[in-house]
This record gives C-alpha cells, sequence and structure tokens, in this order.
C-alpha cells in the first residue's frame, strides 16, 4: 500500500513560514512530505530541511518523495520531542522554521493492519512508531477501569466514557479484547440507541482517546513546544495543525505564554519578575481550512493552525 497523505492547511502553512532561500527548515512529522517538499521547492543551493518522524515506513516513502532534492534533505527517525537533540547530531544550533502537522496520516487510518481505524476490523495496535512496545491491545486489556474512564474522557471527551471503561473491563474478563471490531462492539453497547446512531462513528473518540495514549501525544507535544521555540531564529517561525480541542488548547496556551511570560500580579506597575517575551503570536485566531478543501477532504474539518514568531529584543 502507498504512503498517501493529503497535507491540511497546505497553501496556508508554506505562506506562514515566510520561507527564506538559504533558510533552514524542520518538519517534525514528516508522514508523506507533502509540506516538506513545498518547503524545498522553495529552497536554494544553501538552503537546507530536516525531516523527522517515528514511522519507517513514512520515511521510506518521504526519501524516496524528496530524493530529487539531493544533499539539502536529511531525514531522521525519531519522534519530534527530540528535535534539539536531532539537530545537534546534524551540528544544527538554530532553524529558521519548525512544521508540526499533528494529525494521523490517511495512509495509517487507511491501512486496515495499523489498527487505527474503527471502519476495518484488524487487529488492535494504533502505534505511530511500530518498534515501541506500548499497543492499544495493552492499554485496553490492562489499564483499570478508572484509567480507561479518564483517558476516555479526557482524550477523547466521550460523554459515555464511564459506561464504556466498565463495559470494556467487562468484556475482558472473558476473553481478552484483540480487534478493533470488537473494541466497536463493546463501544456501541455502551451507548443509547440515540447516541449509537447520530452523526459520526460511535468509536471515533475513545478510538482518538487510545490513539493519543498510545502514542503520548499530548505529553510530547507539552515537552517538545518551549525547546522548538528556543530552537528557532530571529523571526524564525513555528507552524502547528492540531485537530483536536486539546491539542489546539495547548499549542494556544504554550504561544501565549511565550509571548507573554510575565509573573507579576496585575498591579504592578512594572514587571520584576524579570521574564522576557520570546517573541510573538501571530494568529489571534488559528487558520481554518477553506470551504472548498473541506469539501475536497473531510479530514481537514477540524484542522487549525496556529503560528508563533520568535523576536530576540
Amino acid at each position: 500500500m502507498e504512503f498517501a497523505h493529503v497535507s491540511v492547511l497546505l497553501e496556508e502553512t508554506i505562506e506562514q513560514l515566510h520561507i527564506k532561500e538559504d533558510g533552514i527548515y524542520v518538519d517534525g512529522t514528516l508522514g508523506g512530505a507533502g509540506h516538506a517538499y513545498q518547503v524545498c521547492k522553495k529552497l536554494g543551493e544553501k538552503g537546507r530541511f530536516i525531516g523527522i518522524d517515528q514511522d519507517a515506513e513514512a520515511i521510506a516513502a518521504s526519501a524516496e518523495r524528496l530524493g530529487e532534492f539531493g544533499d539539502k534533505v536529511s531525514i531522521v527517525k525519531s519522534n519530534y520531542v527530540h528535535m534539539k537533540q536531532v539537530l545537534q547530531n546534524l551540528g544544527i544550533e538554530k532553524v529558521d522554521g519548525i512544521v508540526l502537522d499533528l494529525g494521523v496520516s490517511s495512509y495509517q487510518l487507511d491501512n486496515a493492519e495499523r489498527g487505527f481505524s474503527y471502519r476495518e476490523d484488524a487487529l488492535l495496535d494504533m502505534r505511530m512508531d511500530r518498534e515501541q512496545t506500548l499497543t492499544a491491545k495493552y492499554i485496553v486489556n490492562t489499564y483499570t477501569e478508572q484509567e480507561l474512564f479518564r483517558i476516555i474522557k479526557e482524550y477523547g471527551e466521550e460523554r459515555f466514557a464511564r459506561n464504556i471503561a466498565r463495559n470494556i473491563v467487562k468484556a475482558r474478563q472473558e476473553k481478552e479484547i484483540e480487534t478493533t471490531g470488537e473494541l466497536c462492539n463493546i463501544i456501541r453497547k455502551s451507548m443509547p440507541a440515540k447516541a449509537r446512531n447520530g452523526k459520526g462513528h460511535p468509536a471515533k473518540r475513545t478510538f482518538q482517546a487510545i490513539r493519543i495514549e498510545c502514542n503520548r501525544e499530548l505529553e510530547v507535544l507539552r515537552d517538545a513546544l518551549n525547546d522548538m521555540v528556543d530552537l528557532l531564529n530571529d523571526r524564525g517561525r513555528i507552524c502547528v495543525i492540531t485537530f483536536h480541542s486539546l491539542e489546539d488548547r495547548l499549542v494556544k496556551m504554550n504561544f501565549r505564554k511565550n509571548e507573554n511570560p510575565c509573573t507579576c500580579p496585575p498591579d504592578f506597575p512594572v514587571c520584576v519578575c524579570g521574564k522576557e517575551s520570546k517573541g510573538k503570536v501571530i494568529t489571534k485566531k488559528p487558520v481554518l481550512p477553506t470551504g472548498e478543501e473541506q469539501e475536497k477532504n473531510a479530514r481537514s474539518k477540524s484542522a487549525k493552525l496556529r503560528v508563533f514568531e520568535r523576536k530576540y529584543v
């Protein structure tokens, strides 16, 4: 199966990056190299591009796609949380732009054997890095009812989280839950008919929650954002595309804090905490996909782009 992924908010992201011909740019979620290809096209001979992804299949596909750009491109199998170390290993201290597209690729969703999709029956997996040991199957079969309730409620924002967690634990006492289909059936039975037959797939939120837990997605994002802001050259920009409210809120709050880190009480006449702004939020409101893009690619509907620009005072 070909590693295919339609890049969301592609033109808007490239425009916001303000690409310089001789600049250094990093894509921390390389995927099928959709954003990366457009960045590389704008680089001159002295420009440089570094792509990072934890999915070996994405690495192979993007290496082929970016092959025409030769030595300008370096591709590294890693998680973007290690970006600082990855760049140090390549002899790079600062960069001019960073892209993060936090969506699951179409390839990962549509390739049944990866166990991400609630639309295909396959073994429960959901690992973006297939070398890691934690899988969705392990989470579903070993987490306590309280732990399952917490992640489904918090990461999936699922109204019926308590019922779903209770019924998962009940079902696995009889037999191990092994497939996406088995999990979907449990989720369906945990919901009233009206919710089951409503808009969207009933398992969507629970699958999202388990995937986030399996890949430590929010933890990784939280740990990485400050490092990435610090990696930027003066006027360098970071563009982050999120697909659900938890990620978006996290990015929004982080950018806001980097713009205004002052911890002094509001009634202080002058700042005495000494914390200085690292730049400015470019997108006071997130950039959203056009109606045309949403029609062409249903998966873009929940996408939001936020941009921060580094500034040395």
